[in-house]
């Protein structure tokens, strides 16, 4: 549908009171389950970790609302949240200029924002730099977010980027392959979630997810993937669709019955002025009555007497050639066509909401050119019989209005939707050569290759509790010593695998009160130096 005019039939055909499926629709708000835990995760690791946080998903996936959750679930006593877009923004000197705007500072530039964070911080106050649309960003700009998430001794910015998967490539090079980056991968919505989010959609606008059958149901699904940006326009398109076969098979019937309703109604008020102004004709023509002229024998001469009316001078009476014939009537009720513009395209959405235009039909009166009068004399005894006169010029008829053929709406295409990706294997962790002798472990950390990684479970503010967790749970769990804010901060760790996926794959292996943690997976190189800058 690319027309105001198709539009219009959309949502009157389905009785909407506005399209359920616009980019943005004011007050609309859906948070699947799924979704729950990663905002969990993204708090934790906004507490206990130093890397730039990464939201990765295609576009359409529900990044922004998952920003907006963020944002939203965060306390705001004790959370300073910056909000930036990189459209149009993604050099450094332009988010800087952002960043320092939300942060009240004057000058923007890295030190003056390190010290306001700084000073924040001695007031017990975090500091959200929320990213959108950052995989517009510069190289420069990526550097300098990371500077800004490692901070100083003083404090440091928590950094969130929410970005498409085509900005991790460009993270892993301007990282050169130090763990300063931690990545949190969207997954599509189930079919119940799916069924859920439609229904909502549709409630919003006045009708129900009974409105599609089952078959529709499962074609959205099976060609939106799951995404919800996708799964809107598949939605739309399956409804115009049906809408089209059903208007197909209405105007076998009869061209007027497929018409929208108000142009239905259009109608009927212009073949009503048009049967009113006939019925009016007929009657003027009924009321003309011609004048009835007294004969009298030849030889005696008067004048000749109109029943219609006498001058009172005692003058002859004027008969007017052509008065028994009715006189054109204006014509009423020409309808013209409504032409409609194109459709205004719903972005974003900076998220612009479409307007829709009326249009009313609009009649035409036209006047008929007056009838030319003439005079006849008076009968006169033995005066030969008058000739006829002229007849009158007759009446120019009205030109004829143009019609505009209305264009036909275009039958959307459907996106091609990518295939999904098969899951990794799950990779068991490689079991130690020795057992540890100290709790803390601190030799064996040394020992570990710092391109392999582990498992980071929690972290204690006191030594009891670490040992207390490890004791409980078995020797593969081990913990180190690490400065977090200039206080000791003993964190508790889990295995040794050759690669971040390895890890990432043991993760749904532990038990469900260790996973409740949210453990993410970091590299050993990370963590010898943190032990080697607490000693």
């Amino acid at each position: 549908m690319t027309s105001l005019h198709a539009d219009e039939s959309f949502l009157d055909h389905y009785q909407f009171t506005h399209d359920p499926f616009a980019a943005r629709v004011p007050g609309f708000k859906f948070f699947p389950a799924q979704r729950k835990p990663v905002l969990g995760q993204l708090h934790h690791l906004a507490r206990y970790s130093q890397l730039l946080l990464v939201v990765s998903g295609p576009d359409g996936s529900g990044k922004t609302l998952l920003r907006q959750a963020l944002v939203a679930s965060t306390n705001k006593q004790s959370v300073l949240s910056v909000v930036v877009s990189a459209k149009g923004a993604s050099d450094p000197a332009s988010i800087l200029r952002q960043v320092a705007q939300g942060l009240q500072v004057q000058r923007p530039d890295l030190p003056a924002v390190l010290a306001q964070i700084a000073q924040l911080a001695l007031t017990g106050q975090d500091v959200y730099i929320l990213i959108d649309d950052a995989e517009d960003l510069s190289d420069a700009a990526l550097t300098m977010l990371m500077s800004l998430a490692a901070g100083n001794a003083e404090g440091r910015a928590h950094v969130f980027l929410f970005a498409e998967s085509q900005l991790l490539p460009r993270l892993d090079h301007v990282s050169a392959g130090d763990e300063r980056f931690h990545v949190i991968e969207l997954q599509p919505y189930s079919e119940d979630e799916a069924r859920e989010y439609l229904s909502q959609r549709l409630e919003g606008a006045g009708q129900g997810v009974e409105l599609l059958s089952e078959e529709q149901l499962e074609e959205i699904q099976e060609r939106s993937g799951g995404w919800p940006g996708l799964i809107n326009e598949v939605a739309r398109d399956v409804l115009v669709d049906g809408m089209l076969a059903q208007r197909a098979k209405g105007a076998r019937g009869g061209f007027a019955f497929s018409l929208p309703r108000k142009h239905l109604l259009a109608l009927c008020v212009v073949i009503v002025g048009v049967m009113a102004a006939w019925f009016m004709q007929d009657r003027v023509a009924d009321d003309a009555e011609a004048p009835v002229i007294a004969e009298l024998p030849l030889g005696e001469a008067a004048p000749v007497e109109v029943q219609a009316e006498t001058p009172a001078s005692g003058a002859p009476a004027i008969q007017f050639e052509g008065a028994n014939q009715p006189l054109p009537l204006p014509l009423v009720g020409e309808a013209q066509p409504v032409i409609r513009e194109p459709l205004a395209q719903a972005a974003g959405l900076g998220g612009v909401e479409e307007s829709e235009g009326v249009g009313a039909a609009v009649a035409r009166g036209m006047t008929a050119d007056a009838v030319p009068v003439v005079p006849v004399a008076p009968v006169v005894q033995a005066a030969p019989a008058p000739a006829p006169a002229p007849a009158p010029a007759p009446a120019p008829a009205p030109a004829a209005v143009p019609v505009a053929p209305v264009p036909k709406p275009a039958v959307p295409v459907a996106r091609p939707v990518a295939p999904a990706v098969a899951p990794s294997q799950i990779a068991k962790p490689q079991t130690p050569a020795a057992p540890v002798k100290s709790a803390t472990a601190g030799g064996w950390y040394a020992t570990q290759a710092g391109s392999r990684f582990t498992l980071q479970i929690l972290g204690a503010r006191q030594e009891s509790g670490a040992q207390a967790f490890v004791k409980a749970h078995g020797s593969e769990y081990r913990y180190f010593k690490k400065l977090h804010q200039g206080q000791p901060l003993y964190v508790v760790t889990y295995g040794s695998f050759a690669t971040r996926d390895a890890a990432q794959a043991a993760l749904r292996s532990l038990p469900a009160k260790v996973q409740a943690g949210k453990p993410w997976p970091r590299n050993f190189a990370g963590i010898q130096q943190e032990i080697a800058q607490a000693r």
